[in-house]
């Protein structure tokens, strides 16, 4: 599509969460100027996490932090030599909560909504803007690839990505330092910040935990 729009597409098929994966990525772009950077690699796994493959909990950290944080360091110093840049993160608003059946996931999450407003207020008088999308429960195959399929929250209402995506995109050109897509997120995130820990992750349980979709 953007082809058929007069733009110039470079494809790279990748694993961001490994080294190679990164260099694979900055070799095909070579010494081109970056103008924006859409760092939304991730992925969740769900399930009690002492029942979870320790290789897999582990891509899931090297994915959403590692991976992250290498990308944002390569492409970031680019930008900032250029004076000038914006960078959309994708975060989570289950970075606000413990999530039990997902701890692994939501625990990588709050890092990643910490990471992006920390370098955000570093690179304040660069030229160079860093905005964290904060979405909730999307309709995209995440539930598929996290093996939640049967919980509650794969069954309950879910946002459209692309309504999602251009939250996020127009938060970035407006150079604003966060947004939680959608009012019903704004409201989840408000009611987390007057509950207490545990309960957030009792209440997590009930919706993440395997099977509770049938209960």
């Amino acid at each position: 599509m953007l082809q058929g729009l007069g733009a110039q597409v470079t494809a790279v098929e990748t694993d961001l969460a490994t080294p190679g994966g990164l260099r694979e990525l900055l070799a095909a772009l070579d010494t081109r100027s970056v103008d924006a950077l859409f760092a939304n690699a991730g992925h969740g796994l769900g399930g009690a996490f002492l029942d979870q493959q320790p290789q897999q909990i582990q891509h899931v950290i090297d994915t959403n932090v590692s991976g992250t944080v290498a990308l944002l360091h390569a492409i970031g110093n680019r930008m900032r030599t250029a004076g000038r840049g914006r960078i959309l993160i994708t975060g989570s608003i289950a970075g606000f909560e413990p999530g039990s059946y997902q701890a692994v996931y939501n625990a990588t999450k709050a890092f990643v909504d910490s990471f992006a407003l920390a370098v955000r207020d570093e690179l304040k008088d660069s030229g160079v803007t860093v905005s964290c999308l904060m979405p909730g429960v999307t309709d995209t195959d995440f539930f598929e690839r996290a093996g939640m399929l049967d919980t509650k929250l794969a069954a309950g209402r879910k946002m459209d990505p692309a309504e999602v995506a251009r939250i996020g995109y127009d938060a970035m050109n407006r150079g604003e330092a966060d947004v939680i897509a959608g009012w019903r997120n704004k409201l989840e995130v408000a009611m987390a910040s007057l509950t207490s820990d545990e309960r957030l992750a009792a209440k997590h349980a009930k919706v993440a935990r395997p099977g509770s979709a049938r209960q």
